[in-house]
């Protein structure tokens, strides 16, 4: 029985935080990044044990003395799932909705508030099951940002993307040098919660192959339009 999409979400959650400190997992933790109850989190990690893509452990609680927790590690299982997932076959006409929605986005700013666009991409990226996807809504909301910004800052910016030694480096800079620009004028729990993402943005879009990276990357040149 495959994966559902939401039951996916979370074991790549479990699997990036897994990355990041090497330990097996605790579901509140889980639960924590994906905004969730810690009984929605436990429950999920369950189904996706039964189905092989994650074990449990015992560790010693340190806040509770002579107690255990259950923690979890992703198993080869779901290795070899992450795996075939970066070889995924490219959906174009799941792509070039994707393009449609951000670019039509980008062309109703003067008619939509900055607060309003961003909200609307910020709510569509956790439905987003694709790698390359999940870049573009990324790259469209900075550009969003960097269309509200003035033109001479968009013109600069514009120029980083262009002269970049590559198409890789060229998204990363451009992302890179937006967030640095705007990041004071978010509230603290935007600039978190858009940090994070642009964190997930590097990690994926390293790992999308080189048709991906012209896509994503002509979809770049084509909303500074």
């Amino acid at each position: 029985m495959p994966l559902t999409k939401r039951r996916l979400q979370f074991l790549h959650k479990l699997m990036e935080l897994h990355q990041k400190t090497n330990l097996p997992i605790h579901y509140e933790a889980l639960a924590q990044s994906m905004g969730v109850s810690k009984w929605t989190a436990y429950d999920m990690l369950k189904e996706i044990e039964k189905q092989g893509f994650i074990s449990r452990s015992y560790e010693v609680n340190n806040k509770e003395t002579g107690r255990s927790q259950v923690v979890f590690i992703p198993t080869s299982k779901a290795w070899d799932l992450f795996k075939k997932a970066r070889n995924e076959t490219i959906d174009l006409t799941d792509w070039e909705k994707t393009v449609e929605n951000i670019l039509g986005l980008l062309k109703n700013l003067n008619n939509c508030s900055l607060k309003d666009a961003t909200k609307i991409i910020l709510d569509e990226i956790p439905n987003i099951s694709t790698r390359i996807n999940f870049c573009a809504y990324i790259i469209g909301l900075f550009v969003m940002y960097l269309k509200k910004l003035g033109n001479k800052t968009e013109s600069l910016i514009h120029r980083i993307f262009q002269k970049a030694p590559n198409k890789e480096m060229g998204m990363t800079m451009f992302v890179g040098t937006v967030l640095g620009t705007i990041i004071d004028t978010m509230n603290d729990d935007l600039g978190v919660e858009i940090v994070d993402l642009v964190s997930k943005f590097l990690q994926l879009i390293a790992g999308l192959s080189d048709e991906e990276k012209d896509m994503l990357s002509d979809f770049l040149s084509s909303a500074f339009d």
